[in-house]
């Protein structure tokens, strides 16, 4: 059975961590980062792009650097096909996610204002 995560929890390449929004709250409190009106927490969107597009690239250098152990045989098969899985993976979803910014870029591009 699939368990349904926030999105807003999930970073590429990092591993799940659910959080309550009293939890984020207090994170976005603490850290400054609570906007004036109405408390409501403040999320940078470029920060958060950034953070995932560092993380997918991480699992990429982590899966050349044991393609290289491999190759010269000192690595071990089994960590190398579970890092080229990790970024497969993580590329795919990095896809998808920017396929879905794109196509709703054009749908608010096709409003009418």
């Amino acid at each position: 059975m699939l368990k349904s995560i926030p999105v807003n929890t999930v970073e590429f390449g990092a591993s799940v961590e659910t959080t309550s929004p009293a939890q984020e709250a207090r994170r976005a409190t603490e850290a400054g980062k609570v906007s004036e009106l109405g408390g409501a927490p403040t999320h940078d969107f470029s920060a958060t792009l950034a953070n995932a597009i560092r993380g997918v690239d991480e699992l990429q250098l982590a899966a050349d650097r044991e393609a290289e152990k491999a190759a010269m045989g000192a690595g071990n098969l089994h960590e190398l096909s579970l890092s080229l899985e990790k970024a497969d993976v993580a590329m795919r979803v990095a896809t998808k996610v920017r396929n879905k910014v794109v196509e709703a870029y054009h749908e608010i591009m096709r409003m009418s204002v």
